[in-house]
């Protein structure tokens, strides 16, 4: 199973089509011809869905549908935990299968209709070998004494999927570069983000169609130094669209001082002596299994894994899968394993 969606066409995005692939037949669904799926949702929950690189799919059908399938058998983990070092389906693809697959249309509108024979091929090819395929690395992850890893790695992908995201107030417009800003600068881009919004949901353009982060972030430092804005806004922007973004921006600077947003304050600490020995101690740990095993260390823990796990491993161990607290567990303190 796979789905595609219209992220770089839309806004906001839309599940554009759901690609299956049975014994014998590539089914295509579409989403957006008013179909009630109810009866294929039903079908298909306690079913194992073998995908690849499921966590976008799964994501858009919980948004969608509130689908979450039971299990899911995820190609791109099963390549990862054997070590291959390339493990997109094409990649893998070619290199079991010899077959070369065309993603020219990876970046195509998905929700046009009718769909171009070259999109119905590309659909059809990204489930077609899935099941193939899964059944090659199924077979070499038993070898490898590494299916039941697989299984905890997919059973989180899902858990984690079927969760709605929170965000708080402030999330989505302090973007990247923002922390430098200060309050004035703050409104200003709050303002402008706001107003991008709406302005992305109007004409149906992802944000950075309308304009780039880093543009958001100029225009802010700009406009709170009292500096000429001119050379910021696009040329290619309409009278209206240029008039809103200057009251977006003017209406920020005219906010009272006591109104203003704050930088948030990084009250994180410095590690103790005794967590830094800790932290090279798991990273040595890790980094040995990740050698042994021909794996990413990654996939063993990341780096803000270990240092959770440096400060206090009772507390934190518990995000760490069975099989990657089994690797790791030499660099707990003894008491606590």
């Amino acid at each position: 199973m796979d789905t595609e969606a219209d992220s770089l066409h839309a806004y906001p995005q839309k599940l554009c089509l759901i690609q299956f692939s049975i014994p014998g037949e590539d089914v295509l669904v579409d989403p957006l011809a008013g179909l009630d799926l109810s009866t294929l949702w039903s079908a298909l929950k306690d079913r194992e869905i073998i995908m690849h690189g499921a966590d976008y799919d799964l994501r858009m059908l919980y948004m969608t549908y509130e689908f979450v399938p039971k299990r899911v058998f995820d190609t791109m983990f099963a390549a990862r935990l054997l070590g291959i070092p390339k493990f997109s389906l094409s990649d893998l693809v070619a290199k079991f299968f010899g077959v070369h697959m065309d993603k020219a249309p990876q970046k195509a509108n998905w929700a046009m209709r009718p769909l171009t024979r070259r999109m119905i091929a590309y659909a059809i090819s990204d489930t077609k070998y899935l099941q193939p395929l899964a059944d090659l690395l199924r077979r070499q992850l038993e070898a490898k004494g590494r299916i039941d890893w697989h299984a905890q790695l997919c059973d989180q992908l899902v858990r984690d999927c079927s969760r709605p995201q929170a965000h708080t107030d402030d999330e989505p417009w302090r973007i990247k570069g923002s922390t430098r800003l200060g309050p004035r600068a703050l409104a200003v881009l709050r303002a402008v983000w706001e107003w991008r919004e709406h302005e992305a949901r109007s004409a149906n353009r992802p944000p950075f169609f309308v304009l780039r982060h880093d543009t958001l972030i100029s225009i802010a430092e700009s406009a709170a130094a009292h500096l000429a804005l001119d050379q910021l806004i696009p040329a290619r922007f309409s009278p209206r669209r240029r008039a809103a973004l200057l009251a977006a921006v003017n209406k920020a600077m005219s906010i009272p001082d006591s109104q203003l947003p704050q930088p948030i304050v990084n009250l994180g600490r410095r590690q103790t002596p005794a967590e830094k020995v800790r932290l090279a101690r798991l990273r040595s740990i890790r980094d040995r299994h990740a050698e042994k095993l021909k794996l990413d260390p990654a996939l063993i823990a990341s780096r803000a894994t270990l240092i959770a796990l440096a400060q206090d491993w009772e507390a934190n161990a518990p995000m760490l899968l069975p099989w990657q607290r089994e690797l790791l567990k030499q660099g707990a303190p003894r008491r606590e394993i």
